[in-house]
């Protein structure tokens, strides 16, 4: 009965230190995707096709999906200032804000 026990008292300990260790890797996983997507300003205009949103920079011209269109609702045409975090390997853009421009 003792060994029993003691092989549960184990059983547990073990269960808890896995369960610890994978929401420390959780949590170092999102400051990776964090760093990987640095907030930007940038200008250009914003263009629809249906529900999907992209947004082409004035600098280089290079077409950006949006990954929350409903955040630029209203702008379509519309040459704006947005700050948003950009993931380059994505090809992609998630806004936090938008500005308009004359």
């Amino acid at each position: 009965m003792k060994k029993l026990l003691v092989l549960a008292l184990a059983l547990s300990v073990t269960m808890i230190a896995a369960s610890a260790m994978a929401q420390d890797t959780m949590s170092k996983d999102s400051g990776k995707t964090a760093a990987a997507a640095p907030l930007k300003n940038v200008k250009g205009t914003v263009k629809f096709d249906g529900d999907k949103a992209s947004f082409v920079a004035d600098k280089d011209q290079k077409s950006w999906d949006v990954m929350n269109p409903e955040a630029l609702k209203g702008h379509d045409g519309h040459h704006v200032e947005l700050s948003a975090h950009v993931y380059a390997d994505k090809g992609a853009i998630h806004v936090m804000s938008v500005k308009m421009l004359k």
